[in-house]
């Protein structure tokens, strides 16, 4: 066995990675390609950072394929996204007519790949019309939709289905998400890779040298939420949480630590709002990361003393299992793909409102054996559910499903 896989053998189990294997001895030689808009930035790249490279170390040839396009392109691709998760959002003819250009122009360079392949997986809207610019494509095709699509505004919904029900099959990370489709959908959630920077056991050192770094009081309880500035992730919520504790915990401090995707035009706009609701607190610290602060978002959750995502809307939330991998207690949105991981007050707490968090917030402050066994209880629960070994079996799974299915 490769050192990466006896890597993962530690920290998932030697049957983990056995049945890894096993999925993967019938693939090899084949072609696999995932697509989706972006290399940095979100969890879809994180995932992907990984997982592509331990589909390799298992005898898969694999690689990852990023469509790029303009303003209007992301603009439209942005839009759906929030439409998918619920907003009335109506969608200008110019905004779509740059989305179908700049697939027919990525098409245009990637069809000999992916006409090729084996496996395909394309990630999200943004790809989704790939499909159907490759008349001549031999492989079988999957769509995965990370979004939570549980209430999508029907008119985008009707737009992209006319491109996602052709595929050989799609997967959603929960049963609510999965939509009408004329083809068979699977239910995969995502997962955390914790041989990766940002999940990888840190030495003190590092840990500690983040207090200085940021000016933080290490003698005072720091909340902490890590997301892109995005509305749907409630940064805005989150001060508004922190100010119900601080009433009677004056010496709480509160980080928020997030960057930007290249593909999310909403980002500075959002930034902006959260500035002006902090204001001039000296205990808001409000962090602009690179998205290759993978330690640095390590360091933070580790010593950080309460986690937060208090997402309106969620597709999964790897934040969530990122914090919960590291024994820490979680205080999330009862929302999406957060509800299939946190039990609540067992591996953390599920709320609907600032007021509510702020009273999560200050019963563990007030009692840290039970901040200690709640994340003692999450951290195993990520490591049966979450962790990518998990992620990739399924995967695996279902192309074989597929190929079985094609034989008969």
């Amino acid at each position: 066995m490769s050192e990466l896989l006896s890597a993962y053998a530690k920290v998932a189990g030697q049957d983990a990675v056995s049945k890894l294997q096993q999925l993967a001895a019938p693939m090899k030689g084949k072609k696999f390609v995932h697509v989706n808009s972006t290399r940095v930035g979100g969890g879809v790249a994180e995932i992907l950072m990984k997982m592509v490279p331990l589909m390799n170390e298992l005898g898969i040839d694999t690689s990852w394929e990023v469509i790029t396009g303009e303003d209007k392109f992301y603009q439209c691709t942005k839009s759906m996204h929030n439409a998918l998760q619920g907003d009335q959002v109506d969608i200008a003819d110019d905004l779509l007519k740059a989305y179908e250009e700049t697939n027919f122009k990525n098409a245009e360079e990637l069809r000999p790949i992916l006409e090729e392949t084996d496996y395909v997986i394309i990630h999200d809207p943004q790809p989704a019309p790939l499909l159907s610019l490759c008349p001549n494509r031999r492989g079988k095709w999957v769509w995965r939709c990370h979004i939570d699509a549980s209430k999508p505004h029907p008119p985008v919904w009707n737009y992209l289905s006319q491109y996602v029900k052709d595929y050989d099959a799609s997967y959603f990370s929960l049963a609510d998400y999965a939509q009408q489709l004329p083809h068979t959908q699977y239910l995969i959630p995502p997962s955390i890779d914790p041989l990766s920077e940002k999940n990888m056991d840190l030495d003190q050192s590092e840990i500690e040298s983040v207090y200085e770094e940021f000016d933080l009081d290490r003698s005072r309880p720091i909340m902490l939420q890590v997301s892109r500035y995005d509305r749907f992730k409630d940064p805005i919520g989150v001060i508004e949480a922190y100010k119900f504790v601080k009433e009677s915990m004056p010496e709480i401090q509160l980080v928020l630590a997030g960057g930007g995707a290249t593909d999310d035009p909403e980002g500075e706009e959002v930034l902006r709002e959260v500035r002006e609701s902090a204001g001039d607190d000296p205990d808001i610290h409000i962090l602009l990361l690179p998205p290759d602060a993978h330690v640095t978002i390590n360091a933070l959750q580790r010593a950080s003393d309460i986690i937060l995502q208090k997402s309106l809307k969620e597709g999964f939330g790897l934040t969530v299992t990122e914090a919960m991998w590291k024994g820490k207690p979680v205080i999330g949105g009862n929302t999406g793909g957060i509800r299939l991981q946190i039990v609540n007050h067992h591996t953390g707490f599920l709320v609907d409102t600032p007021e509510g968090a702020a009273l999560r917030i200050q019963d563990l402050l007030q009692n840290p054996d039970k901040m200690e066994e709640i994340g003692k209880n999450a951290k195993e629960y990520v490591r049966e559910n979450f962790l990518n070994t998990r992620h990739l079996r399924e995967i695996l799974s279902l192309f074989t499903i597929l190929d079985n299915q094609s034989k008969t």
